[in-house]
């Protein structure tokens, strides 16, 4: 009997336990390690953040599902990788005791740590600014920007600044989506005259969102997202600066670098800031108790796989094989990552250090569809690998479309959305020789009501599929 064990019940570890659960979870031992009880679905927390949606509404329990899929649920904090020895060592959310796991495969799928320490006064807890990076982040968001609210009502202006709070952030698309929401919701309760709304991001231009941007052809005519981003701040009243690196947050201001090397200051009231991702700090212990980090994760916590790494950004996206493709770790052939938790061999976006050697450069993401299909990717190479000594898929993001609605108002009578396909997430200059690196019949782009329906089902469609219900595997990651 084999043992898999998961770290992590995001989109990438949950998926990757359905699928494993489902294929061997009557013959087999698998195992999801998670540090709460719950599924919670990420994207919606833009709406929660606002008040428009309950927090209940965008989680379940895990255990029910993990029981009608014969998978195991431990629910604690993992601590300790032995890779050697083949263990994780996890302190129990119940008893405070410790176990320890066993595994013939290992899933790191944990999501990232939210390193609010890399800027100075950034996030809730020890600073500032407020963040929907997490359920009870998300709540706190709301119940600040009641009491911004309350202010208006009084007829008190108020600056909302929204973005990422450090020069190599990820997850604009988070925060595009909660500042045209705060808009929305302003406008809903008349109080949009009272407030100013300032994007502030690390992007090289508008729009970019750390994938280079996204192209498409409307009636003959190549549009980029800078263009459909910028109509869209122009038409909702949202300033914008972008090219900014955030260092430190006060109780007033956001002190930030430019491309150029310059330093300057905003002013705020409400701050909503993206924070630098690394990944999680497990301790990997060898055999004889030595560190074997460095055979795991980079400098940065992410877990390496069968990627090109230290590559040259020039190098690096003209070769669409410097991406992972079994997302497989080289120095042990039975420990995968999914998700946030792998390293990417670079940005996918141009990076750009300053005249003061300070790296502004969006670093890629990972999260949602992307996630979603890694997870079930490692998890169909777990089965082969149990069931016949070998695996037999692989998907680059260099090869993989992903899809993305970014909600604009979440009414369904006026609300909008952003609805991006993106074909591949990664540009392959080799397959696609334009500018773009991208299909450009496929890569698409709209925006409207329709797509604020749209983000809504997908919302639901996905709460019942991660619950495992009838007929779950045929709705795509």
């Amino acid at each position: 009997m084999a043992k898999v064990a998961i770290i992590g019940a995001g989109f990438a570890g949950h998926t990757a336990a359905l699928y494993l659960g489902d294929a061997l979870g009557k013959s087999h031992e698998i195992t999801v390690i998670n540090l709460h009880e719950y599924f919670y679905y990420v994207p919606s927390w833009v709406w929660v953040g606002i008040g428009r949606m309950d927090v209940n509404k965008t989680r379940f329990p895990l255990k029910p599902v993990y029981k009608k899929m014969g998978v195991n649920f431990v629910h604690g904090k993992a601590t300790e990788i032995h890779p050697d020895e083949q263990y994780v060592v996890v302190e129990l959310k119940d008893d405070g005791q410790t176990k320890h796991i066993a595994y013939d495969y290992l899933l790191i799928a944990t999501g990232p740590k939210l390193n609010y320490a890399a800027t100075e006064g950034l996030g809730p807890k020890y600073g500032y600014t407020q963040s929907i990076c997490t359920a009870p982040h998300a709540v706190d968001s709301r119940d600040a920007y009641f009491k911004q609210i309350e202010r208006m009502k009084q007829g008190e202006r108020v600056k909302f600044v929204v973005g990422t709070g450090h020069p190599g952030a990820t997850c604009q698309g988070a925060a595009f989506e909660y500042i045209t929401n705060i808009h929305k919701d302003l406008l809903r309760r008349g109080l949009r005259d009272k407030a100013q709304l300032l994007w502030l991001s690390n992007e090289q231009a508008v729009g970019d969102f750390g994938v280079r941007g996204v192209h498409t052809t409307i009636k003959g005519q190549l549009l980029s997202s800078e263009d459909f981003i910028k109509a869209a701040f122009k038409e909702y009243d949202i300033a914008y600066e972008v090219q900014k690196g955030v260092y430190k947050v006060d109780a007033n201001t956001i002190y930030w670098e430019d491309f150029d090397g310059n330093y300057g200051e905003t002013p705020y009231d409400f701050a909503m800031l993206i924070p630098q991702f690394v990944g999680i700090p497990f301790k990997y212990i060898g055999k004889d108790g030595e560190d074997v980090s460095a055979k795991v994760v980079n400098k940065a916590g992410f877990v390496k796989v069968d990627a090109i790494y230290d590559q040259p950004y020039d190098l690096l996206v003209k070769n669409p094989t410097a991406w992972p493709e079994l997302y497989q770790n080289p120095h042990y052939d039975n420990i995968f990552a999914a998700g946030i938790a792998f390293a990417p061999p670079g940005p996918i976006s141009q990076p750009h250090v300053t005249p003061n050697g300070t790296s502004i450069t969006a670093a890629p993401p990972r999260t949602g569809m992307v996630s979603g299909i890694i997870g079930r990717i490692v998890a169909k190479n777990i089965i082969d690998l149990i069931q016949k000594g070998r695996m037999t898929h692989g998907e680059r993001m260099t090869e993989m479309a992903a899809a993305c609605i970014a909600s604009m108002g979440d009414s369904l009578w006026d609300g909008s959305a952003a609805t991006i396909m993106i074909y591949p997430v990664v540009p392959d200059f080799r397959r696609y020789p334009n500018e773009q690196g991208r299909d450009l019949f496929v890569t698409h782009m709209e925006m409207g009501l329709g797509g604020a329906w749209m983000k809504r089902m997908i919302h639901s469609t996905f709460m019942y599929k991660l619950q495992g219900r009838l007929g779950w595997k045929v709705i795509p990651e």
